[in-house]
């Protein structure tokens, strides 16, 4: 576990999600859904089943190239930030990355400061080499956080979402921790 300082001076904790965080991750997902169109489904749209989302947390938990971190004030979440990686050979040097941050805790930097203790966890964990994400071409904060922080556009995948009758373009973006 550790500790951010946001741009308020508001100190929150992180720590790794476990087995029994399951039921407040899928309450928080389905709460935060409701709050963007930058995620990739809406308020009370996060259907999972707890107990297999209890043994998904757990896994994650022991994979050496993924990981989940909870960022809580008062043991309540308030933001997930996570990189998840593929155990097969041939793709386990990438993970996937991703943010939530629940809106009334925008634009304190928390994004940033996730993001960098993601980016480096992944550089000490001697398996992931690039980190991908995907985001909504309209969101452009977050794209150019993404940017000042190294990632780059590696392609669009046109009309991929539908989000309030209208179709959206998702960017693919990547960062590359270590070359070949």
């Amino acid at each position: 576990m550790f500790e951010l300082i946001l741009k308020n001076g508001e100190v929150v904790k992180v720590r790794q999600a476990m087995r029994e965080d399951a039921r407040s991750i899928i309450d928080f997902y389905n709460i935060v859904g409701g709050e963007t169109n930058f995620l990739s489904f809406g308020g009370n749209e996060f259907k999972r089943d707890e107990v297999e989302y209890q043994i998904f947390l757990e896994n994650t938990f022991n994979e050496k190239n993924s990981i989940i971190l909870l960022v809580t004030i008062n043991d309540q979440i308030i933001s997930i930030g996570s990189i998840n990686s593929s155990q097969k050979e041939r793709t386990k040097h990438v993970g996937t990355l991703g943010i939530v941050i629940k809106k009334e805790y925008w634009g304190l930097s928390l994004g940033k400061l996730l993001m960098n203790s993601l980016i480096n966890w992944a550089k000490q964990n001697d398996l992931t080499r690039k980190i991908q994400l995907v985001t909504n071409e309209d969101n452009h904060k977050a794209i150019q956080l993404y940017k000042n922080l190294g990632f780059e556009i590696e392609g669009v995948m046109k009309e991929d979402t539908f989000i309030n009758g209208k179709y959206c373009n998702t960017l693919m973006m990547g960062l590359f921790l270590r070359k070949s």
